[in-house]
């Protein structure tokens, strides 16, 4: 299934926002921070909204406002940082993976209002293999088996980000007990259900699609691995999705 922005397509009355574990600390300086490698990257949680520019200046033309809170959760808004920047006048930037298409977009945002972390987890969803894997620096933790896009509706390859992460207060629906919304839209759906053709990891009512071409792009997990997964993943882990 495609992601619904509003109403997580209909199915979620209402949804519950689980935080992360601890609250980070911010970071004195982005000289610690570097683009994202196979062990490691960036994450930046928002505490007010911010301006995205085209570019690492006060005069970069703006791409968008973001809201310090989540859309479809009602969490913080977190994103995935892929480099960073000190312009002459010693503003610090960095640049974020947006949840807007086109796929892949990206900003450049001041770093003064946000808390940066570190991240050792990285999803990895393999389309021939029909698998996802859980890397933690650098190495495979955990892995199970998935139902990704149907041949009308594929899911999209690329690198992105979890946006959000939900628990349903329905886990026996459709989307099963928690959803993770990516920064990522379908390629082929540019409206589904009344929404706009976000990607998601989920859970599922039919488990007997798992391993099939069964969605509208989302990936689909047994309950019990996508519960598995909450326990370990938030907003901002990167997420790659190959052929």
């Amino acid at each position: 299934m495609v992601i619904r922005a509003g109403a997580l397509l209909g199915a979620i009355a209402a949804v519950a926002w689980c935080g992360t574990a601890a609250s980070a600390t911010p970071l004195a300086t982005p000289t610690k921070l570097g683009r994202p490698t196979p062990a490691v990257s960036w994450v930046a949680r928002l505490h007010a909204t911010s301006v995205v520019r085209t570019g690492p200046r006060i005069t970069a033309r703006m791409k968008l406002r973001l809201q310090a809170w989540a859309p479809l959760g009602g969490g913080s808004t977190v994103l995935q940082v892929t480099n960073t920047h000190v312009d002459p006048d010693g503003n610090r930037w960095v640049k974020v993976r947006l949840p807007i298409r086109p796929n892949g977009s990206q900003g450049w945002i001041r770093a003064e209002p946000l808390t940066l972390r570190a991240v050792r987890l990285h999803i990895v969803v393999d389309l021939s293999q029909r698998r996802v894997l859980l890397r933690r620096n650098g190495r495979v933790i955990w892995r199970a088996p998935v139902a990704i896009g149907a041949p009308g509706t594929p899911t999209p390859v690329g690198r992105f980000a979890v946006a959000e992460r939900i628990m349903t207060r329905t886990p026996n629906g459709f989307l099963g007990p928690v959803v993770f919304p990516l920064t990522g839209y379908s390629r082929t759906l540019n409206e589904y259900a009344g929404g706009n053709g976000r990607i998601a990891i989920h859970g599922t009512s039919l488990p007997e699609l798992i391993g099939t071409r069964a969605s509208h792009g989302c990936i689909r997990l047994k309950n019990a691995d996508v519960r598995r997964l909450s326990r370990l993943v938030r907003p901002g882990t990167p997420v790659t999705i190959r052929p």
